[in-house]
């Protein structure tokens, strides 16, 4: 009777374990699975970040570059703008002062021609010839040409000016747009960098628990090894069974009498 008891607290003992253990594997095996997922989804964003993060970094690299030579540019640029405006300038100053200069010799050299022609007129006893208009010609072709060259210079000046101004409104332009730009990326990859920070963080997380699950699945794996050695069918009727408890019991019983008889001695 009390073997029989033995037997069905052994049947109940080996039903409930087996049971909670089949569950525990079942559990385990999910969670290690969707931990193992959900790693690999973590580490995938982590490097899809990285790379935007690398691609923010050398966009803005290269707006840098662009900011610099685009700077230096225009310093050339202006300078060589402003030289012209100066030169321009001067060459102006001195074109009309030699316009000036002619104006003022050949109004003397006219004036002293018209005397020449009036006292030869006198001495000669003509006084009804015409006006004298010997240097007119020659005046009108030096004074003409020297105006061209004035209003070249003029006209010069002006473009030269105006093309300064849109220079300088395009290259403002152009820094105002890649200074919003820089900044947008910037921000962006500020974020980017944060989000990847956190998603690495999970991911060691992910990683650690996943570790922890897979440890506590292998020891279930290892009970379910003791259980079936301990528990499941090995081809043994009850009685069979029953009879190979019985002759384990009468083993130990003989090994402990000898012990005791080891003891008397």
């Amino acid at each position: 009777m009390e073997e029989a008891n033995e037997e069905a607290d052994h049947h109940a003992y080996c039903t409930t374990e087996l049971a909670t253990n089949k569950q525990t594997r079942e559990n385990k095996a999910s969670e290690a699975e969707e931990l193992a997922a959900q790693a690999e989804q973590l580490a995938a964003e982590a490097a899809q970040l990285g790379e935007e993060i690398q691609q923010l970094s050398d966009a803005m690299a290269e707006i840098e570059g662009e900011r610099a030579a685009r700077t230096t540019l225009r310093k050339e640029e202006k300078a060589a703008n402003m030289k012209t405006i100066s030169d321009a300038k001067e060459a102006q100053v001195a074109v009309e002062q030699a316009i000036q200069v002619l104006r003022s010799f050949y109004a003397k050299a006219a004036d002293a021609a018209v005397q020449l022609q009036s006292a030869a007129n006198y001495a000669s006893g003509l006084h009804t010839q015409a006006p004298y208009k010997g240097l007119q010609d020659e005046t009108t072709g030096v004074m003409g040409m020297l105006d061209v060259i004035l209003s070249d210079f003029a006209r010069l000046e002006t473009e030269t000016s105006a093309a300064e101004e849109q220079a300088v409104v395009a290259y403002e332009k152009f820094m105002a747009e890649t200074t919003e730009d820089l900044q947008v990326k910037r921000t962006t990859k500020e974020h980017k960098e944060s989000k990847r920070q956190r998603t690495e963080e999970a991911l060691r997380s992910a990683k650690k628990e996943l570790q922890l699950t897979q440890e506590e699945l292998t020891r279930a794996l290892d009970y379910y090894d003791k259980l079936k050695a301990d528990c499941l069918d090995d081809g043994l009727s009850y009685q069979e069974r029953r009879a190979r408890r019985q002759e384990e019991i009468q083993s130990l019983q003989e090994a402990l009498n000898i012990l005791n008889g080891e003891d008397l001695a």
